[in-house]
């Protein structure tokens, strides 16, 4: 949630609110009174998500390596201190806070294209007042988490609330996050991650207590001037009116102060001239719009009180297990199955899969795509198909008739989409020969084929089913990487050879480099259609993620995160290289292992969408005279460097394509025999090797 400017009107004008800590020196002395437990933290992880993304290169589509050090570190420095954390994200997003995630969300439209304008204006990434964090960052970093043995948690109701309730239950240290709400609770101490100091532990605490007395408050009122300030239960338009009035019966002596301020000082006298009981409360309503909707106030301060707490300003609060109400109004139809998916969602698992199957909605985040670019429509829109595939694997497909497939509400960012209500989106039955596997076998059973069935209904979401046995051959991040190429190809047709080698070559490179080493490569310019494709593959290995929970996680999950698949700014290298003409010899820098690799995988992704009628076409896009003059150099000085092998200005030459696979696909459930071992010996086969400079030719 958050109270608009009550954490800056804390720091500028409560000083005795605020007090600097060492954390290090906290959980020594909780060690000394509490010998039998460990000091622990728990975080607000998603509060957390600016902080630990300390990379400086963002508008690329990620430093992911980079980030996962970031993490290391954060961890390190807590562990090293005897520290436990525990990291709880947010699970849902309530129905009375939906109004205020669609603004946001319009919102960050508008400085995404912002971001784009600079790009195209400058040809480098925005300064950090613009920074906007790489989309997905939430759903990586759980798994980041969990890799490096931290305990995940995903909420059940408002992260916040999960928060507050856990650290007060389980007696924690106190709270790190940013979020003024955490002023309004009354639970444990809260900690500022903004103002932490990782290598001293030192940071600012803020106390209640005397915040509670600056204003001449009591613990139990700060919920209700949370909800007169305005909150994301009640937007603060709903109370300006009443806001106004309290500042004309509360003038301040002190006019230094900013509005902001005079208003918070001005609710709160109010509150304490208050009877404190639900009468007050009243009062209140007396002065509010006489179409202001009377319960929000109730739901409002009700939102604030933790298990086992009590509010005189309410009469009764509802009650009610969230896991049960759940469990109870669930979508799918398979009871064990939610349960499976519940046990693993409290683990922070399988998120997207648990909110399709508990509610059958879905949402979304922006991300930076160029709404002026008319050659890409919306990544959300280009990643649905694979959706609807998903939708049915997990609802069932209602006996394949379009009048009672499922249907999930999607509240996904796309130009053009100002969410005034969800897209209503049909479950797609797998067009799979013999049916496709339930949802049962592909999650639960431990035949000896149900991993290649799972491989199967895997590569069917991507409608290259018939490649199964190609791709699994592959190590598992080439072929994630891989068959979302492909899917990219098929779907976006601007989308040319150079583009799909930029992606290849940076994942064929991205396992030699360290976090140092992507650190410190430099780019001369920034295009924007670059950062626009990096951002459609970031968004298409959620995609991925999504379909292979889906399927029974034919793949480790770990094989498929960016850290080993993706690297903005190594994308970005390889993508003004591909385009700038440089050899194949620069783009793989030197390694013959991964030129013969790359060949092999290019003429995978080229053949597969053959048969799709998708030529991918030799386009080369016009970059930016500074780069195109440093390539030119560079090449010069690459060649020079490898002339024992190559002859000075030599270009690197494929051997021409001549002989595509041919043949009618057998009529089998899974492509195993003859048919398919002719076809993986010729994508291994030199001769058939894929042609750079003869895109589609047969």
């Amino acid at each position: 949630m958050g109270i608009k400017g009550l954490q800056s009107f804390v720091q500028n004008s409560c000083s005795n609110v605020c007090s600097t800590v060492n954390l290090r020196t906290l959980a020594a002395r909780h060690k000394s009174s509490n010998p039998e437990s460990s000091p622990t933290i728990v975080v607000d992880a998603m509060g957390c998500l600016r902080t630990w993304y300390t990379p400086n290169d963002w508008v690329h589509g990620g430093q992911w390596k980079e980030y996962l050090c970031s993490l290391q570190t954060f961890i390190s420095a807590f562990q090293a201190a005897g520290i436990r954390l525990v990291f709880i994200f947010d699970g849902v997003i309530e129905k009375t806070k939906r109004e205020e995630w669609v603004k946001r969300r319009l919102r960050d439209n508008n400085e995404i294209s912002k971001i784009f304008d600079f790009i195209k204006a400058n040809g480098q990434q925005p300064g950090r007042n613009m920074f906007f964090i790489p989309s997905g960052i939430s759903t990586f970093t759980k798994s980041a988490l969990k890799s490096l043995g931290q305990e995940v948690i995903l909420s059940h109701v408002e992260g916040d609330y999960e928060v507050a309730a856990y650290g007060l239950q389980h007696q924690c240290l106190g709270i790190l996050g940013e979020d003024s709400d955490y002023l309004i609770f009354n639970t444990v101490p809260y900690f500022s991650v903004s103002k932490l100091c990782l290598a001293s532990l030192e940071t600012i605490m803020y106390l209640r207590e005397n915040l509670c007395r600056e204003l001449s408050l009591r613990l139990s009122d700060l919920p209700l001037l949370a909800c007169l300030l305005g909150n994301d239960v009640i937007p603060e338009n709903m109370v300006a009116c009443f806001q106004r009035k309290c500042m004309a019966s509360y003038p301040l002596r002190n006019s230094d102060q900013n509005r902001r301020a005079q208003v918070i000082r001005a609710v709160a006298a109010f509150i304490s001239n208050l009877q404190h009981s639900q009468h007050g409360l009243s009062q209140v309503e007396c002065m509010l719009p006489h179409w202001f909707d009377k319960t929000l106030l109730q739901k409002g301060i009700a939102l604030y009180i933790l298990p086992q707490q009590n509010s005189p300003w309410l009469s009764e609060l509802p009650q009610g297990n969230a896991e049960r109400n759940i469990i109870e109004s669930v979508v799918c139809p398979y009871k064990d199955i939610v349960q499976t998916a519940l046990s693993k969602r409290c683990k922070g698992e399988m998120a997207g899969v648990c909110k399709i199957l508990l509610t059958g909605e879905t949402d979304c985040s922006n991300t930076l795509e160029d709404e002026h670019d008319s050659e890409i429509m919306g990544q959300a829109l280009i990643y649905r198909p694979v959706r609807q595939h998903v939708y049915a694997i997990l609802l069932g497909n209602g006996n394949a008739s379009p009048d009672t497939c499922p249907v999930v509400k999607e509240w996904y960012v796309y130009p053009g989409n100002r969410l005034l209500q969800p897209d209503i989106v049909q479950a797609v039955p797998l067009s799979i020969a013999g049916g496709a596997p339930s949802i049962r076998n592909l999650w639960m059973a431990n035949s000896p084929d149900i991993q290649s069935e799972r491989f199967y209904a895997y590569f069917a979401c991507f409608q290259i089913e018939n490649f199964t046995d190609e791709l699994k051959a592959l190590e598992p991040c080439l072929a994630a990487v891989c068959c979302l190429l492909i899917y990219i190809a098929v779907q976006v047709v601007s989308v040319s050879q150079k583009d799909v080698e930029a992606f290849l070559a940076q994942v064929l490179c991205l396992p030699g480099k360290s976090a140092g080493q992507l650190k410190s490569l430099q780019l001369l310019q920034v295009e924007s259609r670059a950062v626009h494709l990096a951002f459609l593959f970031l968004r298409g290995i959620n995609t991925v993620l999504l379909v292979n929970s889906a399927c029974g996680s034919p793949f480790n999950k770990m094989d498929l995160m960016p850290w080993n698949t993706f690297d903005g700014k190594l994308f970005h290298q390889k993508y003004l290289q591909c385009h700038g003409g440089s050899s194949l010899e620069e783009i793989l820098e030197g390694n013959e292992p991964l030129i013969l690799l790359f060949k092999k995988l290019m003429k995978i992704v080229c053949d597969v969408c053959a048969t799709k009628n998708r030529i991918l076409q030799d386009t080369k896009r016009r970059l930016g005279r500074s780069f195109a003059g440093h390539q030119q150099q560079a090449r010069f000085s690459h060649q020079n460097q490898h002339r024992p092998y190559h002859g000075r200005n030599q270009r690197h030459h494929f051997p021409r394509h001549d002989h595509p696979f041919e043949g009618e696909r057998p009529e089998t459930e899974f492509h195993t025999g003859q048919w398919a071992e002719e076809r993986q010996e010729r994508w291994d086969d030199d001769s058939y090797a894929y042609d750079r400079s003869h895109p589609g030719t047969k």
